[in-house]
């Protein structure tokens, strides 16, 4: 993460919010599953093995299709090319309208699918060289950072080095915030803020990605 510039940091920032965002209606929405956090759900498929619970099930699901998101932004970005990041997030874009298109016609907890693909898919925003740099959507590795920068801090490097790290988790816990807040007014409505949010960031991005390449 630190080798991007502010703006950039910003930004991903800005994705967490909406991951986070779209987390919590999912966990409301589906009583207690993440759309994108995927630590989370192998945690309730274990539990669901172990009870024999037909949630093993659904947690199954919510897992295959985080990964099949993944490739769908990572083979999105690959066709992409120069344009990835902007591609990459207009399907998010896309995903997330799809999703609240299908709760509008009755699709029930069925509309969670296209928000876990969304998700999957906005992991790959910063992906190069077939490695992710900045995880969007769930925290461990970041906090993990965070850790190890502030012990650099106190031990003499760089005093500002962890500031980015926690930059981000606050994005996403304000998104979480946000979105709980919005469920209780709108219901899965409250996915239009994600969607109108993830449109503009998404021509933010495409606007930086081309004065870049001037």
């Amino acid at each position: 993460m630190m080798q991007y510039d502010r703006r950039v940091r910003g930004l991903a920032a800005c994705f967490s919010c909406v991951a986070g965002y779209v987390d919590s209606i999912g966990f409301l929405m589906t009583g207690g599953f993440f759309v994108s956090f995927m630590s989370g759900n192998s945690t309730r498929l274990g539990i669901g093995l172990a009870d024999g619970s037909s949630t093993a099930g659904f947690a199954a699901a919510l897992l295959a299709t985080f990964v099949v998101g993944v490739m769908l932004g990572a083979l999105t970005g690959r066709i992409a090319k120069a344009r990835r990041r902007p591609a990459v997030l207009g399907l998010v874009t896309v995903l997330l309208a799809t999703a609240l298109l299908a709760h509008t016609l009755g699709a029930g907890v069925l509309a969670v699918i296209p928000m876990v693909l969304a998700m999957g898919a906005e992991n790959t925003v910063f992906a190069e060289d077939g490695e992710v740099r900045i995880g969007l959507t769930y925290m461990t590795g970041t906090l993990v950072k965070l850790g190890k920068r502030l012990t650099a801090a106190l031990l003499g490097g760089d005093p500002l080095g962890w500031a980015p790290f926690l930059w981000l988790w606050l994005g996403l816990l304000t998104g979480a915030v946000t979105g709980a807040l919005a469920y209780r007014i709108f219901g899965v409505h409250a996915l239009l803020g994600a969607v109108l949010i993830m449109a503009t960031l998404t021509l933010v991005t495409a606007g930086l990605e081309r004065d870049r390449g001037r």
